[in-house]
């Protein structure tokens, strides 16, 4: 009897049947929830880490973000491990420093304990994304790869949500430490779960020796059409990750006065609100794809809109601040689109390695946006200890529009002379 690694489905057997299907979406979905819990828990968190360690927003924005940039590092890497040697292995093996990363952040007693815990997490969870996209490119067709795509993205904001209320009404009766070995032990269960559960496929790039895979990264990073969409899906993705993942929470107790409740209830609209995001806006690109509009085209407008939030964000909007989050959240999700035009763009066997390039951007600026959040924060008065000024986050609003802007102005330009 075959061992779980050498079980291989045969190509020729593909049939797009509801138990392939579940094989392949339930494992990556749930690695997928975990890393995105472990993102944005520290929003939730804040708090207790700041009290408990006597953290200033700078240091508060470099531990959450340590998460970000050794997920980073190991994309372009993984790119080529993926392209390789598949999935269900790569993932499966890396959720396991998920897992220890977890158990050291729950057992820390200083911030460089805390970092270590963070950064092998980040490191752990750096597949959960990139692996079921590389799945989806191997056994799906093209066309339905931003509907499946945005299906997948749906773990993520079910991540969100169970790190906000859910996870507040648990913090009332354990301690964060308590919250992080439990997570320690789910995230060892799905990598034991995607090991024997996912199928692999054959790969004609299998067996080709690792200088090729090196040179493909070279490929994308020349394509012209890579460069001419990277910087403003990297500054949107850089600029949801910095605030959804740590900057929200303090936003609605600083500026809106929201109790822990309210911005643990905020929070929890706003991971519903990605939900929503990622099943309506992928589904619009796939329906607007069968009449003729591209899905970069769906991506474009979905980020305009995340940047007009921001700009009603610097009025500070506290009636409505709920609701402005809420748009944020939801049109931050268009920028999954441009993963599945990257597919459609490079052949399968670039695939792997054209998204992991774009995911490494995305986080190595989601690493210093977060970070440079706190440096701004810090450089105002703050009103009391453990809160920030309404004038430093006005100000982090308006870097961020601006460099949003920018990256968009770049694509006009570009795409008249590319």
């Amino acid at each position: 009897m075959l061992s779980p690694s050498k079980k291989i489905v045969s190509a020729a057997s593909t049939q797009y049947n509801w138990h392939l299907l579940l094989r392949i979406f339930i494992p990556f979905a749930l690695g997928y929830f975990l890393s995105y819990f472990y993102r944005v828990v520290n929003s939730i968190i804040a708090g207790d880490l700041t009290t408990e360690l006597n953290l200033n927003a700078t240091e508060l924005g470099f531990l959450t973000s340590t998460y970000l940039i050794t997920f980073a590092v190991i994309q372009l890497p993984l790119g080529v491990l993926l392209d390789k040697y598949g999935p269900r292995k790569i993932e499966a093996v890396l959720l396991l420093f998920a897992a220890m990363g977890s158990a050291i952040f729950a057992s820390a007693t200083s911030f460089n304990m805390l970092v270590i815990g963070r950064a092998l997490i980040g490191l752990g969870v750096s597949a959960c994304l990139m692996a079921a996209f590389k799945s989806f490119v191997q056994w799906f067709p093209s066309d339905r790869l931003p509907l499946a795509n945005g299906l997948h993205m749906t773990a993520g904001g079910l991540g969100v949500l169970c790190a906000s209320s859910p996870t507040a009404w648990l913090l009332e009766n354990l301690i964060w430490r308590d919250l992080f070995w439990i997570l320690a032990v789910a995230t060892l269960l799905v990598a034991i779960i995607i090991f024997l559960v996912v199928p692999d496929k054959p790969s004609p790039v299998a067996k080709v020796r690792m200088t090729h895979h090196i040179m493909g990264i070279f490929h994308v990073f020349n394509d012209r059409y890579f460069w001419r969409i990277i910087p403003i899906s990297v500054s949107t993705q850089a600029t949801a990750l910095a605030l959804i993942g740590l900057w929200t929470g303090p936003w609605f107790a600083d500026i809106a006065g929201f109790n822990d409740t309210e911005v643990a209830n905020s929070l929890l609209l706003i991971g519903i609100s990605m939900i929503a995001g990622y099943i309506m806006i992928g589904y619009t690109a796939y329906f607007l794809s069968k009449r003729g509009i591209n899905s970069i085209t769906v991506a474009l407008v979905g980020m305009s809109i995340f940047m007009l939030t921001q700009i009603i964000l610097v009025f500070h909007p506290v009636y409505f601040a709920r609701i402005t989050w809420m748009l944020l959240g939801f049109f931050s999700t268009s920028s999954i689109l441009i993963y599945a035009a990257l597919s459609q763009h490079f052949s399968a066997q670039y695939a792997g390695r054209a998204n992991t390039a774009l995911n490494f951007l995305v986080f190595a600026f989601g690493f210093l946006i977060q970070w440079a959040i706190g440096a701004v924060l810090d450089g105002f008065p703050s009103r009391s200890e453990g809160s920030y000024s309404l004038e430093g986050y006005q100000q982090v609003f308006i870097y961020l529009i601006m460099l949003q802007a920018s990256c968009l102005v770049w694509y006009v330009l570009r795409r008249r002379h590319w």
